[in-house]
This record gives C-alpha cells, structure tokens and sequence, in this order.
C-alpha cells in the first residue's frame, strides 16, 4: 500500500492514508506530502476524497471502508488498482506463488536495477538496492508481486508471470489444494498470447493449455531451464542450463529455494533482453530483502536471524537453511500468523519445528482476524512437544528473549519467525 502511495505522490496526486501504528514507512510518506493517520477512523474520509484503495489486510466492517461506501465514493481493491496501472506499461511482470514472492521480486529487482530497463518495482519487503519497498522509474516496465489471497491477482494484467510453487495456504478462503490450482490456472490464462509463463516444473502439467509461452524451471534436465553442479557451501554456485545458453552463476543468499527463485529471475531476465552479464551481476549483488533470513547481529557470538516464514513449507526451508550455516543450535522463537491458517494446519505447524533444537512459541498475531478461543500458540506449543520435548510457550515478547539468551550458547543461532510483529523480539535480543 505505501509503494502505490509513493507512486501517486510522484504523479502530483494528493494521498492520505491510515494504519494501525507508525512505522518508518509511513515517516517517509509523510515527509513526501502525505497525510497520515494513524488508527482507522470514519472520520479519515470525507467528501474531499475521489478514490479509496483499500487492502484485504482489513475487515469488511472496517470503519474507513464503512464511510467510504456512505458517501457513495469510488472504492477499489489494492489489486485492482495494481491491475489498472499494469496497463500503462509495455511488460507487466507479476511474481507469483505461495512462497517467495518477496525475495524472487528482490531478485529480479538486483538485476533490473543493473539494466538500462529502469523499471518502477513494487515489493513486499525492503530492499536496500532501491532504497525501500518501491522504485519510480521512467521506462516501460513495472515489476510487483502477485498474492492469491481471495483471488486478488486475478485483477492483474502482467504480460509475464512466474509462478514459484503451489500449496495449501489462505484455508480461510480457498477450499482445498484444487480450488488453489484452479486460481493459479486462471491467473496463468489472464497472459496475452506472446506473454510468458515462467512455471515450477512441479507443476507445469496444471499449465499445458495456456496459450503464452511456458517456461519451466527446476533442479534437474526435465524443466526447460535447470541448474546442474550445484554446490551450495559457503553459498550457492551452479551451472544454468537453457537450451543452447549455459553459463555459471554464484549467489550471496542460501539455499536450494533461493537456486530455484534464481532460476525463474534469470528466464524472465533472457526474455527481456537482459545480457548474461547483467543477469550474473545482479544475482550476485542481491544479498536478501529484510526479514527474508536476515542475518541482523550476534551477541555473545550468538547469530540472530529474523525471518518472515509464516507457513510450515517456509519454515522447514528456513529452519534446513539455518541448520546449514550454523555450528551451534539452532533455537527458533514463532508467532504463527491468524488463527485460520493455525488451526488448519495445526499439525503440520506442531511437527516441523522438530528440525528446531529449541522452540518457544508466542501468542498468534491476529492480523484480520478474531480470537474465538479454538486455537492459541500455548495449545501449539503442547501440541509439538509430541515432535520436540523442548517445546514451550512464552507469555510475552520479553520473556521469549529471555528464554531464548538463556537456553543460547555461543556459535548457536536464535531465528525470530513470523509474518507479524514479531521481530521486535530482535530488537530486544541485540539491545
């Protein structure tokens, strides 16, 4: 939401806006000519306003949004207006996926930013290659993540698309794993004819009537661009394969998920007309967008890592990612993210932090939702001690610090994880 604020002060549009508490992001908007306000109150809209974009962060009885429709103003979902300003643009590429879309932006981002394209990118995290979460650029290209949340990047209209993975998440809204292919497939049939499809190799057969171009990605020679001779100590080197173009890449960001995430940046990056040289140079100068691991300090020579995986497939790819590059333990803290996805994937959040030497849970982060008292991080807790006796569950961020200095030795590494606010534990921990 900030990225598209950003955006309309840069076109001399007059923009106000709300959230629940300051942040540094919001600072910065203001010192650009915003109005800021924090807390959602009806009384932040009046008839001085001709457009309300709202994000599915919020409820339907949202105050704002109430007042918005009783003054019978125009009101558009964050996708939509994304998908309006995609049609400004020559290339509209969205990254999509149940999994690293942040990061794979990010990526992509090193290597646009290394170009002479000067794209305009909206990204989900902070990036310090351009400054934040958004970039303004003057040409034709604009580059933004893609969430399925409520279908919403069915408003989108991208002339390449990636598709990182598929798996069972958002159970709030979607009814199962097909009702998600069926989204992803749809989102995949909004690509114009000479558009491009760039898809995990694991699930390209769900794409096999798309009428763009598919590109596949993967680990071995079935995808049509794949990595061979990976090494991935200290940090990932491979050769890229893809067709009769084969050159070798190194990357300054862990892990088999991020070879992958590379893969999928460097077919969008041919496509475009990107030199091999650019490609490797921006894939080596991208060292992570903030709070995707991000390395943040040690204290006694014990690392902390703060981490956004809010999802048991993100979390078993960070905690294996941790176990690889530490000599000690490893001691995780985890605020799950709404009761919704906690309790539909209760055991699955309940097993994977068996590959966590330590695990104190803190109290779920609510986001959109209400507690009806069905699920709750203590009950988590009890239920992973099945999978890991050392489970436990901290009443308070400062406590969870606490425990986790105490249980800590040096060489061990402590990963703060979760999508909500639980990284102000990193700052507690560094002081």
């Amino acid at each position: 939401m900030s990225a598209l604020a950003k955006l309309m002060l840069n076109k001399n549009i007059k923009v106000s806006g709300s959230d629940r508490n300051n942040s540094e992001l919001l600072k910065k908007l203001q010192n650009d000519g915003a109005k800021i306000y924090i807390g959602h109150k009806a009384e932040n809209i009046d008839e001085t306003v001709d457009l309300v974009v709202y994000t599915s962060a919020i409820s339907d009885d949202n105050a704002e949004f109430l007042r918005a429709k009783e003054l019978g103003i125009e009101i558009q979902k964050r996708a939509e207006f994304i998908g309006n300003i995609m049609k400004e643009y020559k290339h509209s590429i969205a990254i999509s996926g149940t999994h690293g879309k942040t990061t794979t932006t990010g990526m992509l981002s090193s290597i646009l930013v290394s170009s002479s394209l000067d794209p305009t990118i909206f990204l989900g995290g902070e990036l310090n290659a351009i400054n934040g979460n958004v970039k303004i650029g003057n040409g034709d290209l604009l580059l933004t993540e893609a969430c399925e949340y409520k279908r919403n990047f069915l408003n989108f209209n991208p002339s390449i698309s990636v598709i990182l993975n598929i798996a069972e998440d958002h159970l709030d809204y979607y009814k199962d794993i097909n009702d998600i292919n069926s989204a992803f497939v749809e989102f995949a049939n909004k690509l114009p004819n000479d558009g491009l499809l760039v898809v995990n190799n694991l699930d390209k057969e769900l794409f096999k009537g798309i009428n763009s171009e598919l590109v596949s990605f993967g680990l071995d020679n079935s995808a049509d661009i794949f990595a061979s001779d990976i090494e991935y100590m200290p940090q990932p080197k491979f050769a890229v394969n893809y067709g009769d173009i084969s050159f070798e890449v190194e990357l300054s960001v862990f892990g088999e998920h991020n070879v992958l995430n590379a893969l999928s940046v460097i077919a969008v990056s041919i496509k475009l007309g990107i030199d091999i040289e650019t490609i490797k140079r921006g894939l080596k100068q991208f060292i992570g967008t903030k709070r995707r691991f991000e390395f943040r300090g040690k204290i006694d020579d014990i690392s902390i890592i703060d981490d956004y995986a809010h999802h048991p497939d993100e979390i078993k790819t960070s905690l294996l990612t941790a176990r690889k590059n530490t000599n000690g333990k490893v001691i995780t803290i985890f605020q799950p993210h709404t009761y919704t996805r906690t309790k539909s994937l209760f055991e699955e959040f309940a097993k994977v932090f068996e590959l966590s030497d330590e695990i104190i849970f803190v109290d779920i982060y609510a986001a959109r939702e209400i507690d009806n008292g069905e699920v709750s991080s203590e009950k988590l807790a009890e239920e992973a001690k099945k999978y890991n006796k050392r489970a436990i569950y901290a009443q308070s961020f400062e406590i969870a610090a606490s425990l986790a200095l105490e249980k800590a030795d040096a060489k061990d590494t402590i990963v703060v994880m979760g999508a909500g606010d639980v990284n102000e534990i990193v700052k507690i921990l560094l002081g």
